[in-house]
């Protein structure tokens, strides 16, 4: 068996296309997209960073969703929370 390459039309089938995928997607997304910690001191600032670092995981997979589906970026392409998920017209 050929190793497969990840491409962003790979992602879409997987994430968007699959009911599976798309279950999983939004698993993910409820594990670990969640917002800053405001109270706290140093650790809420400690425990934000932690999130944000899960989330771009979730938000890359989201890019390359967007990417497949041609969708115009933003222009930061740091896997930051500007992504959003755009579904296609299938």
């Amino acid at each position: 068996m050929q190793p497969v390459t990840p491409t962003p039309e790979l992602y879409r089938q997987l994430f968007e296309v699959d009911v599976r995928g798309q279950a999983i997607l939004e698993h993910l997304t409820q594990l670990f997209c969640k917002g800053a910690v405001t109270s706290g001191g140093i650790d809420a600032v400690l425990q934000t960073f932690h999130r944000q670092g899960a989330q771009s995981v979730v938000n890359h997979i989201l890019q390359q969703i967007n990417q497949a589906n041609n969708v115009p970026t933003t222009g930061d392409q740091d896997d930051g929370p500007q992504a959003q998920f755009a579904p296609s017209a299938e």
